[in-house]
């Protein structure tokens, strides 16, 4: 999913730093990995041989995707991403799309991240099982609480990332040492034909997409670059990420159908198998910790950028005595932190009862993951269509529409399973909602710039 997380506050144009904030901005997508192939698998109904082409197909939209937004961050360095580009192709009114989309994202974002560390923990500690509701709320809460007194920084979104993917690479690099000695659960038979099987279940792993976002809007932090500069760090962002979640992915799926790591018990993960079978127990530990720490971070940065946009989208008084904004004023209260507490308090009471229904398992969320951000996706590439069709770009509006057409099967195809129907209707029940109070507060201008300003107020 994912969205302008990661918000890492005033930044210089230090090399160092903007390394750092780099891979902050990473922390969502790099997160997805920890559950992604798992999803994968078990919508393959454990089939082992099937797993790496439908992660091939993943990463393949996620390409076409990066291909995308490395346009639209041309065109909006000072930020904004798909709403920004909605807004201005169709109106101010189809930006509500794309920002429903991402309030439900960074719902979802924080309840799976809760509920994948808890699983993280209980595949260390398996006697833990029992609490899992509990343990995945009470991770919600503590997230919460932690960004009630203020944003954790960039420094520890990116040292929790850095670690991830070093400890992941041992983790890879110890796996060709093991013999394949399959102990988990496989199967021959995905209940479809090959193609059709892959088809059904590349969706439930796109949660690998919902941080591509998160470039677009970020570089509207980055107040002391200059327009190319931003640009350039926006491009290069989105590429990185490609490299480091697509590298990750497909070595860990190769060395999960290698070894014959296949569906997991209730009480652990595919991930934590995998790593169990080619590490020493030190180094298991140590990833497990990283892992369940880099998923915090990802639920953190959503409980930053959530109620950052809902403060940007509150009524607020300006110096000349207009009245701006469409929500309660109430949800731009901050406090000497510069946190909309209010704001905190919705995602929290929001997560933590989605996290719940879900019995505190990131398997059972992850069905409903990575759809109303491809509806986002999707009116960001229309978007982009358009543009290139006015400017008589051909070449990029060929570019345009097949990413459109790649997002939209997959949005098809999540429709065809059922689940993913709640959130995509979520989505569009607040883009509506929005759009009400829009209307009955006079039609204000700038509301497709919201993603940017709810950056630039962090």
């Amino acid at each position: 999913m994912t969205p302008p997380h990661s918000r890492a506050g005033v930044m210089h144009s230090r090399p160092v730093l903007l390394f750092a904030f780099a891979f902050a901005v990473m922390a969502d997508p790099v997160s997805s990995v920890a559950y992604a192939i798992e999803a994968a698998l078990r919508a393959l109904r454990g089939d082992l041989a099937l797993l790496l082409p439908t992660m091939a197909l993943v990463v393949g939209i996620v390409v076409l995707v990066i291909v995308n937004y490395h346009q639209l961050v041309a065109r909006y360095p000072q930020g904004g991403g798909a709403a920004a580009a909605t807004g201005e192709a169709f109106g101010e009114a189809a930006a509500f799309l794309p920002i429903g989309a991402l309030i439900v994202d960074f719902v979802l974002t924080i309840a799976i991240s809760s509920a994948a560390g808890a699983s993280a923990v209980i595949a260390f500690v398996p006697a833990l099982a029992p609490w899992r509701i509990l343990i995945a709320v009470l991770l919600v809460a503590a997230v919460a609480g932690g960004t009630w007194f203020g944003h954790l920084g960039r420094t520890v979104f990116a040292v929790m990332t850095v670690a991830f993917i070093l400890l992941t690479v041992a983790v890879l690099i110890s796996a060709f040492f093991v013999a394949p000695q399959p102990a988990t659960s496989t199967a021959a038979d995905p209940g479809h034909a090959p193609v059709l099987a892959v088809a059904l279940a590349f969706p439930v792993a796109m949660a690998l997409a919902t941080g591509i976002e998160a470039p677009s809007s970020a570089i509207a932090q980055l107040g002391q670059l200059d327009d190319p500069g931003r640009r350039r760090f926006g491009r290069v962002t989105l590429w990185l990420t490609l490299g480091v979640v697509g590298t990750l992915t497909l070595g860990l799926t190769a060395q999960a159908v290698r070894l014959g790591v296949g569906v997991p018990h209730a009480d652990t993960t595919q991930i934590a198998e995998l790593a169990r079978a080619a590490t020493a127990t030190p180094v298991f530990a140590a990833f497990q910790l990283t892992t369940a720490l880099l998923l915090l971070s990802a639920a953190s940065s959503s409980f930053q950028a959530g109620p950052g946009l809902f403060k940007a989208l509150a009524r607020h008084r300006h110096a000349g005595g207009s009245t701006t904004g469409i929500l309660p004023s109430w949800l731009g209260r901050t406090n000497s932190h510069h946190t909309p507490y209010w704001g905190v308090v919705v995602f929290l009471a929001a997560a933590a009862l989605v996290t719940a229904a879900a019995g505190g398992r990131d398997q059972e969320l992850v069905l409903f993951y990575a759809a109303s951000v491809f509806v986002s996706f999707l009116a960001g590439l229309v978007a982009m269509a358009r543009f290139s069709w006015r400017d008589r770009r051909m070449g990029f509006l060929a570019i345009n529409v097949v990413g459109a057409l790649a997002v939209g099967f997959t949005l098809a195809v999540n429709l065809t399973r059922g689940d993913p129907i709640i959130s995509i209707a979520a989505a569009l029940l607040i883009a509506a909602g929005l759009y009400g109070l829009w209307v009955r507060s006079g039609r204000p201008r700038g509301i497709r710039n919201v993603a940017a300003e709810a950056e630039h107020d962090g």
